[in-house]
């Protein structure tokens, strides 16, 4: 007779391979998961936040969570100016890839003007992980409906979709200019009732406190941006700036950092601010006096040269940190390059998200943070402006190859190690170097597409002269129509 076996003894050893494998291969269970918040600051100068050695503008909350967390010394943004860094941002691939290498038209109607369809956002790949995504602030990567953040892979928004805003209640107006256009909260109008910088600050706390399970928040700021506006109660703290620019500036920064640190109070709170990622950075440098803006003197991006759409540090290496206490702990400095793309690569990474078709250009930072691996993330890193053809930069840990039609700038190249604040340009001296450099660059742009939109400003005045063009032509048709007559 066949003795029975009870079932214990049939899946005691089914259960004893499930707890080898469980130890070996922890599943993360969605309450485990981190949250993530990427703060993004809009044209911040890199000298002028208390980590980065500003000794006259008061930023506490983002200083304590760059000497509490990881502060990477070369850190840069993929392009020098706002909606391109905010495409490759969003997507961990650089813009060039996908040809959108300009400043998006706030254009509703316009089914084509904004980030391509084709592009997916990393919050879009986190939310089928149970993650609840959020963007609060500012958009800039596409005005029409289908390119809302909503049908982007956000599951709320509460912000702006044009390119900048106004700051006070008061000073919104029904108009035609984009910094007029409406708050947004989810497809719907909604009221700006207090200064915007403290109403996105509030949202964002709101959402942190409010969520249940793991979330992602976007919180991009429109400060210290134009146009330059600020409470009275934060002016006052800044008595001692001459400069009129620069103390109103000052108290925009001012009002961030509160902000920042209204978030981080709301992460306490509700016990989500140990094993939360917070990334910070600026979209680009701060405002330099270009000759087509000589009077933008008010952003320090001391010591580096130039400023808001140069390729010289200035323009491109930002302030950038990271903090997460479960994670990351207190990991210091980290000198290798590491770049804006990296962000969704090490959302992804820590998320346990499948990016195996997402074609990522960033990597994840996790391994470089912990000191698993040693030396630089990335090997090289570049740049490429739309303007024109030849206006490009390469940088690698050691030396730097640039083009740009900039007073003082030309073609250029420099010894990164030895000189970091590019005061010695030795184009032409290391020939052999040069070429290399070259052909790092040539290699990664075969890869990439044309730019296919237009610039905000020349779009603008193409889609008035439509506007003109397609008058004049129905003035005309009704003067030669005839009058009929009615019997």
């Amino acid at each position: 007779m066949i003795n029975k076996l009870n079932d214990m003894e049939i899946f005691r050893p089914m259960l004893a391979i499930f707890l080898l494998l469980s130890i070996r291969c922890p599943m993360v269970l969605a309450d485990e998961l981190p949250n993530i918040v990427v703060i993004f600051a809009d044209d911040l100068g890199y000298g002028d936040l208390g980590f980065t050695g500003s000794k006259e503008i008061l930023t506490p909350n983002i200083d304590a969570l760059a000497n509490n967390g990881v502060i990477f010394k070369n850190g840069y943004v993929s392009h020098p100016y706002c909606g391109p860094s905010r495409a490759g941002l969003l997507t961990g691939r650089h813009q060039a890839r996908f040809g959108m290498e300009v400043n998006a038209a706030h254009s509703p109607d316009d089914p084509y003007m904004g980030l391509p369809l084709e592009e997916k956002t990393f919050a879009s790949r986190l939310q089928p992980l149970g993650y609840k995504t959020a963007v609060i602030g500012k958009w800039h990567v596409g005005s029409h409906p289908k390119f809302h953040p909503n049908n982007r892979g956000f599951d709320y928004f509460y912000g702006f979709l044009p390119g900048g805003h106004n700051y006070f209640p008061e000073s919104i107006r029904v108009s035609s200019d984009p910094y007029d256009a409406p708050m947004v909260r989810n497809g719907k109008p909604a009221q700006l009732q207090e200064y915007l910088t403290t109403a996105l600050s509030r949202d964002a706390a709101k959402f942190v406190t409010e969520t249940k399970g793991p979330f992602m928040l976007y919180l991009a700021y429109n400060a210290p941006h134009q146009p330059l506006e600020a409470t009275k109660k934060d002016l006052a703290k800044y008595t001692h700036i001459k400069d009129k620019n620069r103390r109103i500036y000052a108290a925009m920064i001012d009002s961030m950092d509160q902000g920042v640190g209204r978030v981080v109070e709301a992460l306490k709170q509700s016990n989500k601010f140990d094993n939360t990622l917070i990334f910070f950075l600026s979209d680009n440098g701060g405002v330099y006096p270009e000759y087509w803006m000589p009077n933008s003197m008010w952003a320090s991006n001391f010591p580096f040269r130039r400023g808001k759409v140069s390729l010289t540090e200035g323009g491109v290496h930002v302030p950038f940190i990271a903090h997460w206490p479960q994670g990351f702990g207190k990991a210091g400095e980290i000198d290798g390059l590491v770049s804006s793309l990296d962000i969704a690569a090490t959302a992804l990474g820590v998320a346990g998200a499948d990016t195996s078709d997402a074609n990522l250009d960033g990597v994840d930072l996790t391994p470089y943070v912990t000191r698993e691996k040693s030396g630089s993330p990335h090997a090289a890193l570049f740049w490429r402006l739309e303007e024109a053809d030849h206006i490009w930069a390469v940088r690698t840990p050691q030396y730097k190859y640039l083009h740009q039609t900039l007073p003082g700038v030309g073609k250029s190249f420099f010894d990164m190690q030895a000189d970091p604040y590019e005061a010695n340009n030795l184009y032409g001296q290391e020939p052999e170097l040069q070429a290399q450099l070259a052909t790092l660059w040539n290699q990664w742009n075969s890869h990439n597409k044309q730019n296919v939109l237009l610039q905000a400003e020349p779009y603008k005045k193409q889609r008035a002269k439509f506007y003109e063009d397609w008058y004049q032509q129905l003035l005309q048709k009704a003067q030669e129509h005839k009058p009929y007559v009615v019997e």
